[in-house]
C-alpha cells in the first residue's frame, strides 16, 4: 500500500461499487494511479476481478489521489473504501457546512439506489433497506480524513459494555446464530444444499458473505477420507514432522506426512467456476452418451469454402452450425428446467454457450440467438468472443444466458471427454480431436479422419433414446456436410 499523504478537509473517499448481479466483493488486480496524481472524473484508477471478468474500475471523483486502500491481490469488499482523493487546491480552513458538490452527491445517490450508471456497462442491483457492508479492518488501515462525515464508517463498540443488548452466540451451540445480509448469499447457500448455520462467517458484522459460501462449497466437495487421513497422520506424527522441507529450510506446515510449500486463495472467477459446477453436479442428474464420427467429407469440404483471399471458417463454427440444426429436431436440450424443476422451459431459438479455456480458467462466452446465423456469421462471431475472453475483457453480461454449451476441447490436445453440463442448461456437447485412424469402409481398412462426440445430458428432461437421436443427427451432417447445403 502507498503512503498516504496528509488529509484536509477536502477529502473524498471512493467506495467500492456494486459491480453487478449482487456481487458483494472483487479481487484488486493493479492500480492504474498512485499516491499524489491528479485524476479526473471517470478516469480508470484500478483494474479489478470480479466473478465475472476484469474490468477497470472509474473514479467518481477528481483531484489528487491521498490514499490507496489495498495491494495487487486484496479482496475489496463492496461498500469498503478503494481509494481517496483531495481537492486539486485544499482550503486553508475547513468551512463549517461546505455543499457536496452536484456529481459527488449525485454519485452517491446513485450507488445508494442501486443504479446502472455507478460504472458504466456494470448495472447493480437494487438492494433492501438494510445498509452498506461496513468496511474491514484490513481495508480501511490507512489514514481518514477528520472531515469526511458524509462517508459512512463502523459505529463505535463500547470496549465494555455493562448490560449487552443480546448475548454473544455459543460457540458450542448445534446451530449457532447466524447473518445473511444479502438474500442472494443465502439463496447461493440454499441452491448449493449448504446450511448458513454451518458456515464460518468472516464479514466484519459477523455477517455470512458470498466468499464464505463459496469456501464452504468447495470444502464440502472435499472427501472426507482425505480429512480422517489428515487427523490420522497428525495423531501419529505429533509434531515430529515440524522439520520436514529443505536443508536449512524447514516447512512449518504438513499434512499427510508433506511439507506444505504455500496456499493460494482462489481468484473471484475460480470461486464462481467451483461454485457452478458443484451446483451442477448436486442438483443435475446427468448421463452421457458418445459417438466416433468419420469426419473426412467434412474435412475436405472445408478448404474448398475459403472465400477468394479469405480463410475457410474453423470446424468449430462448422460443427456449431451441424449442432444447431439437430437442435431444430431436438429442441429439449436447449431447454430449461424451470427452478421448481416441474417445468421444461422451451425457448424459440438457441443462446449458444462456447467454452473458452483461458489463463484465468474456464469461460462460457454466449453467442446469443445463434440459430439465426450462417457458418460465416457464426466463424466471426466465434473468433471474437474466443480473443475477448482470452484477453480477460469479456464484459459480465456476454458470459450469461446460455441454453446450450458447444466444447471443443480437441484443441487441447483431447479424443474424449464426460463433460459437467453448464448449470442451467441441460445438455452440453463436446468435441474432441479430428485425426486419422484406420477406418472400416466397404470392408477395406483405410485411413479417415475421426472424431468423438459426446453429450451430457440431464436426463429429467429427456431419456437416452431422445439423445442418442440428436447424436446421430449430428452425427449425419458431419459425415454427409452436402445434405445441409442451403441451411448453412
Amino acid at each position: 500500500m502507498s503512503t498516504p499523504l496528509k488529509p484536509h478537509a477536502g477529502t473524498q473517499v471512493f467506495l467500492l461499487p456494486d459491480l453487478g448481479e449482487g456481487l458483494t466483493e472483487a479481487g484488486l488486480v493493479q492500480w492504474l494511479v498512485s499516491v499524489g496524481d491528479t485524476i479526473t472524473t471517470d478516469q480508470p484508477i484500478a483494474e479489478v476481478e470480479t466473478a465475472k471478468s476484469i474490468v477497470e474500475l472509474p473514479s467518481p471523483f477528481a483531484g489528487i489521489v491521498t490514499a490507496l486502500h489495498g495491494t495487487a491481490g486484496d479482496t475489496i469488499d463492496v461498500g469498503a473504501p478503494v481509494l481517496e482523493v483531495a481537492d486539486s487546491l485544499p482550503s486553508p480552513a475547513a468551512p463549517t457546512a461546505e455543499p457536496a458538490q452536484p456529481e459527488h452527491e449525485a454519485y452517491r445517490e446513485e450507488e445508494r439506489a442501486g443504479s446502472g450508471n455507478v460504472l458504466i456497462g456494470y448495472g447493480t442491483t437494487a438492494r433492501p433497506t438494510m445498509g452498506r457492508r461496513r468496511p474491514s479492518a484490513a481495508s480501511v488501515s490507512a489514514p481518514r480524513s477528520p472531515a469526511t462525515a458524509s462517508t459512512p464508517t463502523p459505529t463505535a463498540v463500547p470496549s465494555a459494555p455493562s448490560t449487552p443488548a443480546t448475548p454473544p452466540p455459543s460457540r458450542s451451540a448445534d446451530r449457532r446464530p447466524v447473518a445473511v445480509r444479502s438474500p442472494l448469499v443465502r439463496r447461493l447457500a440454499r441452491d448449493l444444499g449448504l446450511d448458513v448455520h454451518s458456515i464460518a462467517a468472516t464479514g466484519t458484522d459477523g455477517a455470512v458473505t458470498r466468499a464464505d459460501v463459496l469456501r464452504a462449497a468447495v470444502e464440502n466437495a472435499v472427501d472426507t477420507a482425505v480429512d480422517a487421513a489428515v487427523d490420522t497422520a497428525a495423531a501419529h506424527h505429533d509434531g515430529s514432522t515440524a522439520g520436514v522441507g529443505t536443508p536449512g529450510h524447514p516447512l512449518a506446515e504438513t499434512v499427510d506426512g508433506l511439507g506444505v510449500l504455500s496456499r493460494e486463495r482462489m481468484s473471484p472467477l475460480r470461486r464462481a467456476v467451483s461454485a457452478k459446477l458443484t451446483r451442477s453436479r448436486s442438483e443435475i442428474p446427468e448421463a452421457t452418451v458418445w459417438v466416433d464420427v468419420d469426419a473426412t467429407a467434412l474435412w475436405d469440404l472445408r478448404s474448398q469454402m475459403a472465400p477468394e483471399g479469405g480463410k475457410a471458417p474453423s470446424v468449430t463454427a462448422l460443427l456449431a452450425r451441424f449442432v444447431l440444426l439437430a437442435l431444430e429436431d431436438y429442441p429439449v436440450l436447449a431447454s430449461r428446467l424451470s427452478e421448481s424443476g416441474d417445468e421444461i422451459i422451451s425457448f424459440d431459438g438457441v443462446n449458444l454457450g462456447i467454452a473458452a479455456d483461458t489463463e484465468r480458467g474456464l469461460l462460457v462466452p454466449v453467442v446469443p440467438c445463434a440459430h439465426a446465423l450462417t457458418v460465416a456469421q457464426l466463424d466471426t462471431a466465434l473468433r471474437e468472443l474466443t480473443t475477448t475472453a482470452r484477453a480477460g475483457t469479456m464484459p459480465p453480461e456476454r458470459l450469461r444466458g446460455s441454453t446450450f454449451t458447444l466444447n471443443n476441447y480437441g484443441g487441447l490436445g483431447v479424443d474424449g471427454s464426460a463433460a459437467i453440463i453448464n448449470h442451467p442448461d441441460v445438455a452440453i456437447l463436446g468435441i474432441g480431436r479430428i485425426i486419422e485412424r484406420p477406418w472400416v469402409v466397404e470392408g477395406a481398412i483405410v485411413a479417415r479422419r475421426i472424431v468423438q462426440l459426446s453429450l451430457a445430458f440431464d436426463h429429467r428432461v429427456c431419456d437416452g433414446g431422445y439423445a442418442a437421436g440428436f447424436l446421430r443427427r449430428v452425427t449425419e451432417l458431419i459425415e454427409h456436410p452436402l445434405r445441409a447445403f442451403g441451411r448453412v
